[in-house]
């Protein structure tokens, strides 16, 4: 064993020897590195099929083939899917809250492992693809929050996924919450709210988009088309949960 990995298992020792790990959710003993305990992560509400193919929106019918859900059906999109493998309820939805607003930070190590986890679905394993890009915010909300919640999160999918992360996308106007907005209205909160960095960096190259949560796909969408426009092969979606 090297040094440096004998020094970090003795450190990793000596702080669960003072702060044992714990369940970030019901506060139970864990095993180290992990922030879930058994019980509470069999509660994350996993996405299971029948599922749109384009939004991953989930359907109650008995449905056996591939379909493609009405909404999508009637848009015109920029990305050839958004793939999520997780509900936005329950735990899932309490972590991403209390990470983007309560800064806390540990909890990007589980939102992170639910985020990889579309990296086995097909829709994504079926092609290479070249770069992370996550959705930035803009300078203000910057200010407000510290750092990007999606930068985060991508950065630590990159190092399983073995790509880069580009940072290709620039928030250049405020936009408003879009929290009580309906799917139209939030498109045109976000109408010219994007630009691209250097086109030369993403033409003709196959790009991940990474956020957090996939609500009306408005924000997604946005950057897909101004990345599309500046020459991107093709846009696809993750993100740790669908809304």
């Amino acid at each position: 064993m090297k040094i440096a990995d004998a020094l970090r298992l003795a450190g990793e020792a000596f702080l669960n020897a003072l702060y044992p790990p714990h369940c970030a959710k019901c506060l139970a003993d864990t095993a180290s590195g992990e922030h879930l305990c058994l019980a509470c992560a069999g509660q994350a509400s996993k996405i299971e099929a029948p599922f749109c193919r384009q939004c991953s929106q989930p359907f109650d019918g008995a449905i056996d083939d591939s379909f493609v859900c009405a909404q999508c059906k009637d848009r015109k999109l920029h990305f050839t899917c958004a793939v999520a493998r997780y509900r936005s309820r329950g735990v899932v939805r309490e972590f991403i809250h209390r990470f983007k607003y309560e800064r806390h930070f540990y909890l990007r190590h589980p939102l992170a492992h639910w985020l990889a986890e579309t990296l086995e679905d097909e829709r994504i394993a079926a092609q290479s693809f070249d770069a992370l890009v996550p959705v930035p915010l803009h300078t203000a909300r910057y200010r407000e929050r510290d750092f990007n919640q999606a930068e985060v999160l991508a950065k630590l999918l990159a190092k399983r996924a073995g790509k880069p992360v580009l940072k290709a996308l620039k928030r250049i106007r405020y936009t408003t919450t879009q929290t009580r907005l309906d799917r139209d209205e939030r498109m045109e909160n976000l109408r010219n709210a994007f630009r691209v960095r250097h086109a030369s960096a993403v033409h003709s190259r196959h790009l991940i988009l990474v956020d957090d949560v996939f609500t009306t796909g408005s924000t997604v969408e946005e950057c897909a088309r101004v990345l599309r426009q500046a020459g991107a092969a093709s846009v696809r979606v993750v993100t740790v949960a669908r809304g």
